[in-house]
């Protein structure tokens, strides 16, 4: 095999960061309507895009109405079933210790879960509510389901490292309201703003300490909401700061009109992705060793970086240049991400 024919994933394989690749927006409903016209809006943005560029999230916590829990849970499963093939569907069940819980996974992901990209874990306070669930899906006929948690309070804050660590855990998101009502009382109100999320020390701090945390384990950290759902502006300079200045990925989404905004500031710059892939084609070209590029050195610590850019690229539906396209089609992806498929142990020690 000469060296052209190696995919640069199959070269760059055992970075940390990258170890799991997702759509960088997530978006959430829990009311029929707006679920099934979430799940329309996903088939017609992955026609447009070429590519699915965003997971849609049907919401029990929040979305299933007191003493309807039940019905709402089979309300979700028909509707994962129903989704196009392709579809990224994915589910937020009940916190752990309620009532509800068990019964969301088993009626949810007993049916459905070969459908599911993930099961949505809130209220996560601890690595023992993570092996909770998991058995809770091992005991629905999914081994294989990952999860997502949400960090929501202070405690959970600190134990994020841990939380993040298992290797059942694909991403971690932040609760920010919950974080702030948590508090009580001692971060004020606007700490959950678009604007005053970025600037309160205890929420900026737990906003770092969350993406510390997934990206010291390899995985995914996934900013919280911006309720402004009417401001455009806002979502994009909140979605912006989060992409570019405190190390997410991926971002929530509660209104349609969040989308776009959200894909265009986690997509990186054109000319980042030109730069990146003129430097991987000269890579390829030196066999992957180190290269010279507008006067600096370039060798795999920094291929891994550019390689990044192009899947990012590729995830929010930004052109590629012609000679880096033959990387992304189909069945060469497709072959390399087999190698990413997670194997989940039956048990998991907690790092001290």
């Amino acid at each position: 095999m000469t060296s052209a024919a190696v995919h640069p994933a199959e070269v760059l394989l055992g970075a940390q960061a990258g170890a799991v690749t997702l759509p960088v927006c997530d978006h959430y409903s829990g009311v029929e309507s707006r679920m099934k016209k979430s799940l329309q809006l996903q088939a017609e943005m992955t026609a447009e895009f070429g590519v699915c560029p965003f997971d849609v999230t049907l919401d029990c916590e929040d979305g299933a109405p007191v003493g309807g829990e039940a019905e709402h849970a089979a309300l979700v499963t028909e509707l994962a079933l129903a989704a196009a093939a392709g579809a990224r569907v994915a589910v937020r069940v009940h916190p752990v210790d309620h009532p509800a819980f068990e019964a969301d996974v088993a009626a949810i992901v007993g049916r459905a879960g070969a459908r599911l990209a993930h099961v949505m874990l809130p209220k996560v306070e601890s690595v023992a509510d993570v092996e909770r669930a998991a058995r809770a899906l091992d005991a629905a006929g999914a081994p294989q389901l990952a999860l997502q948690a949400l960090i929501e309070s202070p405690g959970a804050v600190h134990r994020a490292f841990g939380i993040a660590a298992h290797p059942r855990i694909q991403s971690l998101s932040f609760g920010l309201m919950d974080f702030v009502s948590a508090h009580a009382g001692a971060i004020p109100a606007d700490g959950m703003a678009a604007a005053g999320q970025f600037t309160h020390p205890l929420v900026v701090r737990a906003k770092l300490e969350i993406a510390s945390a997934a990206h010291a384990s390899g995985k995914v950290p996934s900013h919280c909401v911006v309720t402004e759902f009417g401001n455009a502006e806002a979502i994009r300079s909140a979605a912006r700061r989060a992409a570019r200045e405190f190390g997410y990925t991926r971002m929530w989404s509660i209104h349609p009109a969040q989308i776009r905004p959200i894909l265009e500031a986690f997509a990186p710059d054109p000319r980042e992705v030109d730069t990146a892939a003129q430097i991987l084609l000269a890579a390829e070209r030196a066999d992957w060793a180190p290269v010279s590029f507008d006067g600096h050195l370039h060798d795999r610590a920094s291929y891994r970086h550019f390689w990044q850019v192009l899947e990012r690229a590729r995830r929010t539906g930004r052109p590629l240049p012609h000679e880096a396209r033959r990387w992304m089609a189909p069945s060469a992806w497709d072959t390399m991400r087999q190698h990413a498929t997670p194997s989940y142990p039956a048990t998991f020690k907690e790092h001290p």
